[in-house]
């Protein structure tokens, strides 16, 4: 602490310590009750810290494994991802699927029709099937 900040300090203890003198003795004694159940119920307890701030610990494999990581709802939205790309890899393998099949179809058509390929590369194929349907 630099100077500034320890004259501020004190200076707030001798306002603090000032305060309480001016307290009547039964208030001070509630007061002092209040203090001793409320630290005789505190009970300090670890929380466990996700990030960066427990990267560099050793044992850091223990925090993870920690039943409280494995909640409920960390299993629920980990199985809602999961099936969810299941269902995407399906939907795409089968729409794959049916977009090889059409175009193994036109491929088949192309073969067995008796017009050359080149026909349906000619621009001018197109006019002249309109002209031909009149």
């Amino acid at each position: 602490m630099n100077q500034p900040e320890h004259e501020l300090a004190t200076r707030i203890v001798q306002h603090l310590d000032y305060g309480v003198a001016q307290l009547d003795s039964a208030t001070r004694a509630r007061l002092l009750a209040a203090r001793k159940n409320a630290l005789s119920r505190y009970r300090e307890r670890p929380e466990p810290v996700f990030g960066l701030a427990w990267a560099g610990q050793a044992l850091a494999l223990a925090r993870v494994t920690d039943s409280r990581f494995y909640s409920v709802r960390h299993l629920i939205a980990i199985a809602v991802l999961v099936l969810g790309l299941v269902g995407v890899a399906y939907w795409q393998s089968n729409g794959s699927v049916n977009m090889n099949n059409d175009l193994a179809d036109i491929d088949v058509s192309l073969l067995t029709d008796e017009l050359p390929i080149r026909a349906y590369l000619d621009k001018d194929f197109d006019s002249w099937l309109k002209r031909s349907s009149r």
